[in-house]
């Protein structure tokens, strides 16, 4: 199988001829920057830039795929959020202490969201990864969900306080916010992705199972409905109690995070759900060696995982060592099996 056709057939629990290794979130490090001349945060806001680097992920690294949008703020700025740009060893971020809106009212969605640099950026680099690769490795992209985008345009603090105090008006932002999660994503699969993460950070840590239910389940699944191309859901954090919910959306797959383990996160989702994860970052990826890194691996692989991946955007200061581990432990265990 073509790495396209791996990553494509996990993500609907189709027959592979391997375990396909997967990036739903950033893979670019300081070194892969230096590499191909593609620092930050020029690779941010640059087309060719953001290309460029986004390749070392199949190139350089040997992973199944190739995700081009290394923050999480692409919309946000086109919406006039502050953003801090920050340098090439740190990634940009919201200003979250100037939020931009304080109540449903104040939502002004610009007629240009999709021609701003920060979103025209992602679909033309999505458009050179086609015409360079083909049919060749799955290109995935990354639309920003609404309880997401309400942290970064109400500021975290502020939004969480209404989802207590005015569940009506917070489930009216999540309603009106929809519109740029659906458009975004429809841009990039024209542009030529062939699947989307969907980032909407109800994170364990914020938020309960409950929460996911309440506010946020039924919208996930109009967006299984509406965007016509596989879609990774992405929730950092402690997630197994919203897993049953998550399993109930029609996404393809779920991307989480290493504070769940692999075989209790497939106990939950079954056959519901492909499942993408979820080597630990900050002290596996970062801090260890590559013997620990493929004992992860291989836990995810025990358990049936679909997808083997980072848990979300490594370090910047990852080694490339480490993460070329994650394709040859893969290998190793398939080559073991048979």
């Amino acid at each position: 199988m073509t790495s396209r056709e791996r990553v494509l057939a996990a993500l609907q629990r189709q027959p592979v001829d391997r375990t396909p290794v997967c990036n739903p979130t950033s893979v670019a490090t300081v070194e892969l920057m230096d590499l191909v001349d593609a620092p930050f945060p020029q690779a941010n806001r640059e087309p060719e830039l953001m290309a460029r680097l986004a390749a070392t992920g199949y190139t350089e690294l040997g992973f199944d795929s190739i995700m081009p949008v290394f923050s999480i703020i692409q919309e946000s700025s086109a919406l006039g959020c502050r953003i801090q740009w920050e340098q090439k060893d740190n990634w940009p971020t919201v200003r979250m202490a100037e939020p931009i809106w304080k109540n449903l009212d104040d939502i002004d969605i610009p007629s240009d969201l999709l021609t701003h640099q920060d979103t025209s950026c992602v679909l033309e680099a999505i458009r050179i990864l086609r015409r360079e690769y083909g049919d060749e490795v799955a290109i995935i992209g990354k639309t920003m969900g609404p309880w997401s985008l309400a942290y970064h345009c109400f500021g975290v603090e502020a939004f969480l306080l209404m989802s207590l105090d005015d569940p009506d008006q917070t489930k009216r932002i999540l309603d009106k916010l929809k519109s740029i999660t659906v458009d975004f994503g429809l841009a990039q699969i024209e542009a030529g992705a062939d699947a989307l993460t969907l980032p909407d950070h109800a994170t364990g840590d914020l938020v309960s199972g409950e929460y996911y239910q309440r506010y946020l389940r039924d919208l996930h699944i109009e967006f299984a409905e509406r965007i016509a191309c596989p879609i990774i859901l992405h929730i950092c954090g402690r997630t197994v109690d919203r897993m049953e919910y998550i399993a109930q959306t029609g996404m393809a797959a779920f991307h989480f995070d290493s504070k769940n383990r692999p075989d209790e996160s497939m106990d939950v989702v079954g056959e519901r759900i492909s499942l993408v994860g979820n080597i630990n970052n900050p002290e596996t990826l970062f801090s260890k060696d590559e013997e620990a890194v493929a004992e992860e691996v291989v836990k995810n692989l025990d358990a049936g995982v679909q997808l083997v991946a980072p848990e979300c955007a490594i370090p910047l200061q990852t080694s490339i060592e480490n993460l070329r581990a994650i394709p040859r432990a893969v290998r190793d265990w398939h080559r073991a099996k048979n």
